[in-house]
Order: structure tokens, then C-alpha cells, then sequence
């Protein structure tokens, strides 16, 4: 009796090692799409749920157009993009970051930008003659950019120069001016009205996309501090917009190149 015991209980292991088996491959088949298809779906005046839409979103987007609308400054020229090294619309840009950012970096940091150093390609339209609302500034600057402060040393200012004169592109600059040679290099560099001190550390106010080292700004991750004004781009326009009144034209020469 006791074999016929024991026998019984590895048939007992024996099946229900094949149903375990047996559950293990009968799994859900797989599915493959073999087929796509799409139809167009109109949406008309007479569609009851687009009209509903339209009418559920018609106070917001009257008020944002409002908002928006409402003239700020007047431009008594176009302010563009048009330059070699530099132009009307980095230059004011470059400016404008630098007035309404500095006031901040001082109260917190207690100490001074001097140099504003943007991308051209950031930029994405002009200032037309006319009326300057705060769309304006929205179809200047429509990305979620910040301002940074970065503080470089002497060498990475030298990287800054390099990249500038091998870009061949005219980024907005504020705060120094130098000469670029017949040979590609840069002298009579003056940062805040002062020679260029390869020994000095500099702060110098980007956007958080070129802080990380966006449009191959590298040096900027080099940098021995960082700090995030937490002021973004479009809004200092929007401020400066109010504040000023009337846009001036910026024409003065940072950048020149040797003949």
C-alpha cells in the first residue's frame, strides 16, 4: 500500500507539471494592425457641438485679444533684424535684458551684470512702426525663457569672443565692444567701459536655453555660478513696453571689424 501511495503521488506532481505547461503556452494571442483607416470629419457653422465651443471660448479669447491688443508703446520706426555683427532689434533687445535685469541681480546678489549676450535666432520677429502692444512682445519672444546670470571667468569670456567671431552671426550684445581683426581675433575689448582682465570673473545675463549650452554656447556651462532671476524674457519686453513709451532706435557700434 505504501508504494502504490507514493507512486500515486508523482502522478499527482506529473499532471499538474503538464497543465502548468499547458497554461504556460496557450497565452492571449498577439495582435498585429493590419489595417488603417481615417475619414475626414467637417466641422461646419451648423455643427451644435462646434457652435457650442465657439461660444464657450468666445469671453476668453475676447478678453486675451484685449489684453493683448492694448498699446503700450509707440515705435516711430521698424526696429530689425538686418545687420552683419549686429542689429537695431539685438541691440535693443541686449539693452532692455540688461536694464530690467540688473536692478534684480543687484538687490539679491548684490552684485552687477555686465554683460548680456543673447541668440539671434531667438529673436523671432521685429518691431514694426506703429503701435507696440503686448503681442508684440509675444511674437518677439513666444518661448518660455528666463533669465540666468552666469559668472565666467577670463577664459571662457576668451570662448565667448571665439564663438562670436566663428558663428559670423549678429547675437545680441550689451555691455562689451571689441575690434575683430583682418586675422579673426578680437583686441581693444572693453567690458563696462573697461579693458577686458582675463583674470577677472564676469556675470553675464542669458536665457536658460543657452545657460545649458543651446546654439553650441558651451562656455556657458563652464561657469562657476549660476543663478535663475526667475524673469522671463517676454515679460521684461512687456515691462520695458510700458515703462518707455517711445522705442528707440539703438545704433551705437559694439561691435566693429578692422579694415
Amino acid at each position: 500500500m505504501a508504494k502504490l501511495k507514493n507512486y500515486n503521488v508523482v502522478i499527482a506532481h506529473f499532471v499538474l507539471f503538464l497543465t502548468f505547461i499547458g497554461f504556460g503556452s496557450c497565452g492571449a494571442p498577439k495582435l498585429q494592425v493590419t489595417k488603417v483607416e481615417a475619414k475626414q470629419i467637417a466641422i461646419s457653422d451648423d455643427n451644435t457641438e462646434a457652435v457650442a465651443i465657439t461660444n464657450f471660448i468666445k469671453p476668453y479669447k475676447e478678453y486675451i485679444d484685449k489684453d493683448l491688443g492694448k498699446v503700450l508703446a509707440i515705435a516711430p520706426e521698424s526696429i530689425d533684424k538686418n545687420g552683419e555683427w549686429q542689429t537695431p532689434m539685438g541691440n535693443l533687445f541686449s539693452q532692455v535684458v540688461y536694464e530690467k535685469g540688473n536692478p534684480i541681480f543687484k538687490s539679491r546678489e548684490n552684485k552687477s551684470i555686465d554683460i548680456v549676450l543673447l541668440n539671434h535666432g531667438g529673436i523671432r520677429t521685429i518691431i514694426p512702426k506703429g503701435e507696440v502692444t503686448a503681442r508684440t512682445a509675444y511674437e518677439i519672444m513666444p518661448f518660455e525663457n528666463s533669465l540666468v546670470v552666469i559668472a565666467l571667468k577670463g577664459e571662457q569670456i576668451e570662448e565667448l569672443l571665439k564663438y562670436f567671431v566663428a558663428e559670423k552671426k549678429p547675437h545680441p550684445l550689451f555691455g562689451m565692444s571689441f575690434t575683430i581683426t583682418k586675422n579673426n581675433e578680437c583686441k581693444d575689448i572693453y567690458i563696462q567701459g573697461k579693458p577686458f582682465d582675463k583674470n577677472a570673473t564676469y556675470y553675464v545675463g542669458t536665457n536658460d536655453y543657452l545657460a545649458n549650452g543651446g546654439d553650441n554656447m558651451t562656455f556657458f556651462k563652464k561657469g562657476i555660478a549660476k543663478y535663475d532671476l526667475d524673469y522671463k524674457l517676454r515679460n521684461i519686453l512687456i515691462d520695458y513696453f510700458k515703462e518707455i513709451g517711445t522705442v528707440p532706435l539703438i545704433t551705437d557700434v559694439r561691435i566693429s571689424v578692422e579694415k
